[in-house]
């Protein structure tokens, strides 16, 4: 899996989009989704912004900002190693998909009740520029966390 973050360094916004079908449905995420077989998370980044938001970025434009490990011991077929990525280049205005319904969000002013409950723990340092490698558990209730642990790496 990979996720990436278009980030506007001049408006201090992140492309985030509201998930309209699937895993996460309503809740508001990055850009991402599954690395296809023969991919790299990089190429899978670069193609899923495209895929979800019609935003090209070009893959030399990526920041590499770490892994996330998310644990659903109550479901364990959600359980995701997630590669995280940010770019500060892109070209294209965000459209609607049937996946993401994109919108920029200020980096300080985060929709944290519409996201994940996992965001909160490490989103900020990858915002900030830091790279980390994260893990996540959540709770029986597969919406709250129960563990979070993070490694800032740079």
């Amino acid at each position: 899996m990979c996720l990436l973050f278009v980030i506007d360094t001049e408006s201090r916004q992140v492309l985030l989009g509201s998930k309209r079908n699937g895993l996460g449905s309503g809740r508001v995420v990055g850009l991402g989704g599954h690395v296809e077989v023969d991919e790299e998370p990089r190429d899978a980044a670069v193609r899923e912004s495209f895929e979800e938001a019609q935003v090209r970025v070009m893959p030399d434009a990526l920041t590499g900002a770490g892994t996330v490990s998310f644990r659903f011991p109550a479901k364990p077929a959600w359980d995701q190693d997630v590669h995280v990525f940010t770019a500060h280049a892109w070209d294209g205005v965000p459209v609607v998909s049937d996946e993401i319904d994109p919108e920029w969000h200020a980096m300080d002013e985060l929709p944290w009740t519409r996201m994940w409950d996992d965001a909160r723990y490490w989103l900020p340092q990858v915002l900030a520029g830091s790279t980390i490698r994260a893990s996540v558990e959540f709770a029986e209730d597969n919406a709250t966390v129960s563990d979070a642990r993070v490694e800032l790496l740079t």
